[in-house]
Protein backbone atom coordinates (compact mmCIF):
# COMPACT_ATOMS: atom_id res chain seq x y z
CA UNK A 1 0.00 0.00 0.00
CA UNK A 2 1.75 3.40 -1.50
CA UNK A 3 2.09 6.17 1.37
CA UNK A 4 -0.13 8.40 -1.67
CA UNK A 5 -3.11 5.74 -0.84
CA UNK A 6 -2.47 6.41 2.80
CA UNK A 7 -2.75 9.65 2.58
CA UNK A 8 -5.97 9.55 0.22
CA UNK A 9 -7.16 7.22 3.39
CA UNK A 10 -6.13 9.46 5.93
CA UNK A 11 -7.80 12.50 4.36
CA UNK A 12 -11.00 11.09 3.94
CA UNK A 13 -11.08 9.68 7.02
CA UNK A 14 -10.89 13.42 8.54
CA UNK A 15 -13.39 14.91 6.56
CA UNK A 16 -16.15 12.44 7.51
CA UNK A 17 -14.90 13.03 11.26
CA UNK A 18 -15.38 16.91 10.40
CA UNK A 19 -18.60 16.32 9.25
CA UNK A 20 -19.66 15.07 11.99
CA UNK A 21 -18.70 17.81 14.17
CA UNK A 22 -20.54 19.98 11.82
CA UNK A 23 -23.76 18.42 12.28
CA UNK A 24 -24.37 19.22 16.22
CA UNK A 25 -27.65 16.87 16.48
CA UNK A 26 -25.53 13.65 15.13
CA UNK A 27 -22.40 14.63 17.50
CA UNK A 28 -25.50 15.18 20.42
CA UNK A 29 -26.77 11.52 20.03
CA UNK A 30 -23.22 9.97 20.15
CA UNK A 31 -22.53 11.47 22.90
CA UNK A 32 -25.68 11.28 25.01
CA UNK A 33 -27.00 7.83 23.57
CA UNK A 34 -24.70 5.61 25.55
CA UNK A 35 -25.25 8.00 28.60
CA UNK A 36 -29.06 7.47 27.86
CA UNK A 37 -28.94 3.84 27.43
CA UNK A 38 -26.81 3.32 30.84
CA UNK A 39 -29.33 5.32 32.66
CA UNK A 40 -32.12 3.66 31.40
CA UNK A 41 -30.91 0.21 31.81
CA UNK A 42 -29.60 0.52 35.74
CA UNK A 43 -32.34 2.78 37.11
CA UNK A 44 -34.99 1.95 34.92
CA UNK A 45 -34.96 -2.19 34.19
CA UNK A 46 -32.43 -2.36 37.27
CA UNK A 47 -34.21 -3.21 39.89
CA UNK A 48 -36.89 -5.27 38.32
CA UNK A 49 -34.74 -7.73 36.37
CA UNK A 50 -32.36 -10.69 38.33
CA UNK A 51 -29.30 -12.08 37.12
CA UNK A 52 -30.14 -15.89 37.29
CA UNK A 53 -26.96 -17.92 37.98
CA UNK A 54 -24.53 -15.44 37.04
CA UNK A 55 -23.90 -14.25 40.81
CA UNK A 56 -23.88 -10.51 39.13
CA UNK A 57 -25.27 -7.26 40.25
CA UNK A 58 -27.62 -5.94 37.34
CA UNK A 59 -25.11 -3.31 36.48
CA UNK A 60 -22.33 -5.37 36.20
CA UNK A 61 -24.44 -7.81 34.08
CA UNK A 62 -25.39 -5.41 31.62
CA UNK A 63 -22.37 -2.92 31.09
CA UNK A 64 -20.52 -5.09 28.62
CA UNK A 65 -23.86 -5.48 26.87
CA UNK A 66 -24.48 -1.48 26.65
CA UNK A 67 -20.65 -1.16 25.68
CA UNK A 68 -21.43 -3.11 22.38
CA UNK A 69 -25.03 -1.87 21.50
CA UNK A 70 -22.91 1.80 22.16
CA UNK A 71 -20.67 1.18 19.73
CA UNK A 72 -22.68 -1.24 17.31
CA UNK A 73 -25.78 1.14 16.98
CA UNK A 74 -23.11 4.60 15.49
CA UNK A 75 -21.45 2.20 13.79
CA UNK A 76 -24.53 0.61 11.87
CA UNK A 77 -25.45 4.34 10.99
CA UNK A 78 -22.35 4.10 8.66
CA UNK A 79 -24.87 2.25 6.38
CA UNK A 80 -27.11 5.89 6.46
CA UNK A 81 -24.04 7.62 5.10
CA UNK A 82 -22.65 5.31 2.45
CA UNK A 83 -26.04 5.48 1.00
CA UNK A 84 -26.29 9.21 1.25
CA UNK A 85 -23.04 9.66 -0.58
CA UNK A 86 -23.82 7.34 -3.44
CA UNK A 87 -27.11 8.78 -4.30
CA UNK A 88 -26.31 12.24 -3.68
CA UNK A 89 -23.27 12.29 -6.20
CA UNK A 90 -20.45 12.77 -3.86
CA UNK A 91 -18.95 9.68 -5.27
CA UNK A 92 -19.12 11.11 -8.64
CA UNK A 93 -17.27 13.64 -7.11
CA UNK A 94 -14.42 11.12 -5.61
CA UNK A 95 -14.45 9.31 -9.19
CA UNK A 96 -12.98 12.69 -10.61
CA UNK A 97 -9.85 12.56 -8.29
CA UNK A 98 -6.62 10.19 -8.31
CA UNK A 99 -7.77 7.89 -5.93
CA UNK A 100 -8.24 4.37 -5.67
CA UNK A 101 -11.93 3.42 -5.16
CA UNK A 102 -11.80 1.28 -2.30
CA UNK A 103 -10.25 4.25 -0.10
CA UNK A 104 -13.68 5.25 -0.05
CA UNK A 105 -15.54 2.50 1.65
CA UNK A 106 -12.67 2.03 4.20
CA UNK A 107 -12.76 5.44 4.68
CA UNK A 108 -16.06 5.14 6.31
CA UNK A 109 -15.32 2.41 8.01
CA UNK A 110 -12.29 3.84 10.13
CA UNK A 111 -14.05 7.13 10.86
CA UNK A 112 -16.79 4.60 12.16
CA UNK A 113 -14.42 2.69 14.15
CA UNK A 114 -12.61 6.17 15.61
CA UNK A 115 -16.08 7.66 16.30
CA UNK A 116 -17.86 5.10 17.90
CA UNK A 117 -15.15 3.49 19.94
CA UNK A 118 -14.96 7.18 21.81
CA UNK A 119 -18.71 6.94 22.00
CA UNK A 120 -17.76 3.09 23.98
CA UNK A 121 -15.64 4.96 26.10
CA UNK A 122 -18.25 7.71 26.96
CA UNK A 123 -20.62 4.82 27.92
CA UNK A 124 -17.83 3.75 30.26
CA UNK A 125 -17.74 6.54 32.19
CA UNK A 126 -21.01 7.04 32.52
CA UNK A 127 -21.29 3.43 33.71
CA UNK A 128 -18.69 3.85 36.48
CA UNK A 129 -19.88 6.99 37.78
CA UNK A 130 -22.95 5.01 38.42
CA UNK A 131 -21.21 2.08 40.15
CA UNK A 132 -19.81 0.11 37.72
CA UNK A 133 -16.76 -1.77 39.31
CA UNK A 134 -14.36 -3.74 36.82
CA UNK A 135 -11.84 -6.16 38.23
CA UNK A 136 -9.55 -6.35 35.01
CA UNK A 137 -5.70 -6.02 34.67
CA UNK A 138 -3.90 -4.08 32.06
CA UNK A 139 -3.77 -7.21 29.59
CA UNK A 140 -7.51 -7.61 30.51
CA UNK A 141 -8.27 -3.83 29.73
CA UNK A 142 -6.29 -4.43 26.66
CA UNK A 143 -8.08 -7.35 25.05
CA UNK A 144 -11.41 -5.56 26.09
CA UNK A 145 -10.35 -2.68 23.91
CA UNK A 146 -9.55 -5.07 20.84
CA UNK A 147 -12.99 -6.84 21.15
CA UNK A 148 -15.08 -3.38 21.30
CA UNK A 149 -13.12 -2.56 18.44
CA UNK A 150 -13.07 -5.50 16.16
CA UNK A 151 -17.23 -5.18 17.13
CA UNK A 152 -17.08 -2.12 15.77
CA UNK A 153 -14.73 -2.76 12.55
CA UNK A 154 -17.14 -5.96 12.01
CA UNK A 155 -20.72 -3.96 12.03
CA UNK A 156 -19.15 -0.84 10.24
CA UNK A 157 -17.63 -2.96 7.37
CA UNK A 158 -21.59 -4.77 7.47
CA UNK A 159 -23.08 -1.79 7.46
CA UNK A 160 -21.00 -0.47 4.37
CA UNK A 161 -21.99 -3.24 2.26
CA UNK A 162 -25.57 -2.34 3.39
CA UNK A 163 -25.64 1.21 2.65
CA UNK A 164 -24.38 0.20 -0.98
CA UNK A 165 -26.88 -2.59 -1.37
CA UNK A 166 -30.14 -0.46 -0.54
CA UNK A 167 -30.81 3.27 -2.72
CA UNK A 168 -32.57 5.20 0.11
CA UNK A 169 -31.59 6.14 3.48
CA UNK A 170 -34.72 5.34 4.75
CA UNK A 171 -33.98 1.68 4.14
CA UNK A 172 -30.05 2.28 5.45
CA UNK A 173 -31.53 3.49 8.39
CA UNK A 174 -33.16 0.06 9.09
CA UNK A 175 -29.95 -1.46 9.78
CA UNK A 176 -29.09 -0.02 13.12
CA UNK A 177 -32.34 -1.00 14.52
CA UNK A 178 -31.55 -4.67 13.94
CA UNK A 179 -28.23 -3.50 15.45
CA UNK A 180 -29.46 -1.99 18.69
CA UNK A 181 -32.37 -5.02 19.17
CA UNK A 182 -30.27 -7.99 18.87
CA UNK A 183 -28.36 -7.51 22.28
CA UNK A 184 -32.15 -7.85 23.32
CA UNK A 185 -32.34 -11.19 22.51
CA UNK A 186 -28.90 -12.63 23.68
CA UNK A 187 -27.49 -13.43 27.43
CA UNK A 188 -26.55 -9.52 27.78
CA UNK A 189 -29.81 -7.69 29.00
CA UNK A 190 -31.53 -10.66 30.93
CA UNK A 191 -30.23 -13.97 31.27
CA UNK A 192 -30.74 -16.44 28.57
CA UNK A 193 -31.64 -19.29 31.39
CA UNK A 194 -34.98 -17.16 31.89
CA UNK A 195 -36.23 -17.17 28.88
CA UNK A 196 -38.58 -19.77 26.98
CA UNK A 197 -36.79 -22.78 25.25
CA UNK A 198 -37.38 -21.40 21.50
CA UNK A 199 -35.70 -17.93 22.76
CA UNK A 200 -33.31 -19.61 24.95
CA UNK A 201 -31.60 -21.55 22.26
CA UNK A 202 -31.45 -18.68 19.55
CA UNK A 203 -29.93 -16.79 22.43
CA UNK A 204 -27.17 -18.82 23.38
CA UNK A 205 -25.77 -18.95 20.13
CA UNK A 206 -26.02 -15.97 18.19
CA UNK A 207 -23.09 -13.88 17.80
CA UNK A 208 -23.42 -10.48 20.56
CA UNK A 209 -23.86 -13.41 23.63
CA UNK A 210 -19.78 -15.28 23.29
CA UNK A 211 -19.39 -11.47 22.91
CA UNK A 212 -20.67 -10.11 25.98
CA UNK A 213 -19.67 -12.87 28.25
CA UNK A 214 -15.59 -11.99 26.64
CA UNK A 215 -16.57 -9.07 28.11
CA UNK A 216 -17.50 -9.84 31.26
CA UNK A 217 -15.23 -12.17 31.89
CA UNK A 218 -12.43 -9.59 31.12
CA UNK A 219 -13.68 -6.66 33.01
CA UNK A 220 -15.10 -8.37 35.77
CA UNK A 221 -13.26 -11.74 35.92
CA UNK A 222 -15.80 -13.56 34.86
CA UNK A 223 -16.16 -17.21 34.04
CA UNK A 224 -16.38 -17.30 30.20
CA UNK A 225 -15.59 -20.91 29.37
CA UNK A 226 -15.30 -20.53 25.03
CA UNK A 227 -16.50 -17.80 24.49
CA UNK A 228 -13.69 -15.80 23.93
CA UNK A 229 -12.85 -17.89 20.73
CA UNK A 230 -16.01 -17.87 19.72
CA UNK A 231 -16.59 -13.92 20.03
CA UNK A 232 -13.18 -13.99 17.63
CA UNK A 233 -14.45 -16.00 14.80
CA UNK A 234 -17.65 -14.31 14.36
CA UNK A 235 -16.33 -10.64 14.06
CA UNK A 236 -13.63 -12.63 12.10
CA UNK A 237 -16.27 -13.95 9.58
CA UNK A 238 -18.30 -10.60 9.81
CA UNK A 239 -15.32 -9.00 8.83
CA UNK A 240 -13.29 -11.31 6.20
CA UNK A 241 -16.88 -11.78 4.37
CA UNK A 242 -18.37 -7.97 4.28
CA UNK A 243 -15.28 -6.20 3.19
CA UNK A 244 -14.44 -7.94 -0.02
CA UNK A 245 -17.88 -8.03 -0.93
CA UNK A 246 -18.52 -4.33 -0.41
CA UNK A 247 -15.25 -3.57 -2.38
CA UNK A 248 -16.75 -5.50 -5.33
CA UNK A 249 -19.81 -4.60 -4.96
CA UNK A 250 -18.57 -0.71 -4.79
CA UNK A 251 -16.72 -1.13 -7.73
CA UNK A 252 -19.69 -2.47 -9.75
CA UNK A 253 -22.18 0.10 -8.90
CA UNK A 254 -19.35 3.37 -9.57
CA UNK A 255 -18.24 1.80 -12.99
CA UNK A 256 -22.16 1.83 -14.23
Amino acid sequence: MSGTTMGDLGRLVTRMLRHETRTPDALIVNIALPALIMILFVYVFGGAITTGSSGLTYIDFVVPTVLLMSGGYGAALTAVSVTDEMTRGMIDRFRTLPISGWVVPAGHVVASVVRNVVATGIALAVAIALGFRPDATLADWALALLLVIGYVLAVSAIAVLWGLLVTSAQAAGAFSFVVIFFPYLSDGVVPAETMPSLLRGFAEYQPTTPMVKTLRGLLLDHPMGDAGWLATAWLAAGVVISIPVAAVLFRRRTSA
